[in-house]
């Protein structure tokens, strides 16, 4: 069965077959990969096309380069993405350039994860945390 993801880096829609997923996927239009192991920087309308399109979890990190917490968190949340390749994707929103996401999103305070799937919001994570943790807060919505 084919699982729909939207391309963090043009926003094109893509099907990838279950079984290709651990395969390096890319964008049918772009190239770009559609499971890459870092966490990929994304646009307000990036994010919003791919929160409403995916189907495997993907799990943003709302950040601003001003926030010493932020950047504290920032290898753990590569890490974590790195862990989880394949299972769920990895995407950073800098919310010092994408001002309207505080607005969208209700955003109170960063940093801040959010776990969208299927077109919803799923779950929220305020506060730094380790990569384990984030793996584990993650892994819970990859298995829903």
């Amino acid at each position: 069965m084919p699982v729909k993801l939207a391309c963090l880096a043009c926003g094109q829609g893509n099907r990838i077959p279950e079984d290709r997923l651990g395969a390096s996927p890319k964008c049918g239009t772009c190239g770009a990969p559609l499971l890459p192991a870092k966490p990929a920087e994304v646009s307000l309308d990036i994010l919003r096309k791919a929160a409403r399109m995916d189907e495997l979890p993907l799990v943003v990190d709302f950040w601003a380069a001003w926030c010493g917490p932020c950047r504290m968190m920032a290898p753990e949340f590569a890490k974590a993405a790195e862990q989880m390749r394949g299972r769920a994707r990895f995407a950073k929103l800098d919310t010092e350039a994408h001002p309207d996401a505080g607005r969208l999103y209700n955003i109170r305070g960063i940093p801040l994860l959010v776990a969208f799937r299927g077109g919803r919001e799923i779950r929220r994570q305020a506060g730094v945390m380790q990569a384990a943790a984030i793996v584990d807060w993650a892994s819970a919505e990859a298995k829903a």
